[in-house]
């Protein structure tokens, strides 16, 4: 695993629970996070949850609720007729009032599609939008990073495109240097309780996602964050 310098960065802003179920988003909740993620299929990285299940939840959460638009599992290259699905369910993701949705597409050589990118921003008429972990998979992640910033995404998810946000801690700290407040880095990928602090301090994120495995994982997370205002070696 690459080694990079600790640095101390106050606790983060969010953290963010990756759910499938209504159940476990409700522990979630109960868990202390700041955000929801709802998706179905986390298994393949995370789906388009259905419309019944956005608004069970939206109706019953108390934080945030971003919903996944992906129409399948596998690559981030869609045709034109997918990406005319993604637009239709976030345009009944948005009616049912989520906070924002995490999307993304990429190009056939690795780079940001633009042009779909923002169809799908323009769908959801003004709530933030998370570029998920896609950006790992773009063939240059400062540049992948200048596109989404001039596209006026809210926030990128990434492991810094390696297998875990820890063992790609080198370059989410890159990004969250080059992002300078002009888009929110959120660090995504294998993170629990035993190693999020080495995450934050050798990145500088100020957001951080984690899919629940339970309720007592998912605390256990949210109490090192939130008991240490700093972190440091």
């Amino acid at each position: 695993m690459e080694t990079t310098p600790l640095r101390v960065f106050p606790s983060p802003d969010a953290i963010e629970a990756a759910v499938e179920t209504l159940e476990a988003a409700l522990a979630a909740e109960h868990a202390g996070v700041d955000r929801i993620e709802l998706c179905a299929n986390l298994s393949e990285g995370g789906t388009t949850p259905s419309p019944g299940l956005i608004a069970a939840l939206v109706d019953k959460a108390q934080v945030p609720v971003f919903v996944m638009i992906r129409p399948r599992g596998g690559g981030f290259v869609y045709s034109r007729d997918e990406i005319e699905a993604m637009i239709r369910d976030i345009e009944l993701a948005r009616d049912t009032g989520i906070a924002g949705i995490v999307t993304g597409a990429l190009t056939a050589d690795g780079r940001i599609d633009i042009e779909r990118t923002r169809g799908l921003m323009s769908a959801a008429s003004g709530l933030p939008v998370t570029f998920h972990r896609a950006i790992d998979f773009s063939a240059n992640l400062p540049d992948a990073l200048e596109t989404l910033i001039d596209l006026g995404v809210a926030r990128v998810l990434t492991s810094g495109g390696a297998a875990t946000a820890l063992q790609g801690a080198s370059m989410i700290a890159t990004l969250v240097d080059q992002a300078r407040e002009r888009i929110a880095i959120i660090a995504g990928g294998g993170i629990r309780d035993h190693n999020v602090r080495d995450v934050i301090a050798r990145t500088g994120v100020r957001e951080v996602h984690s899919r629940l495995v339970d309720e007592k994982i998912m605390r256990a997370l949210v109490d090192v964050v939130r008991t240490n205002a700093d972190v440091s070696s």
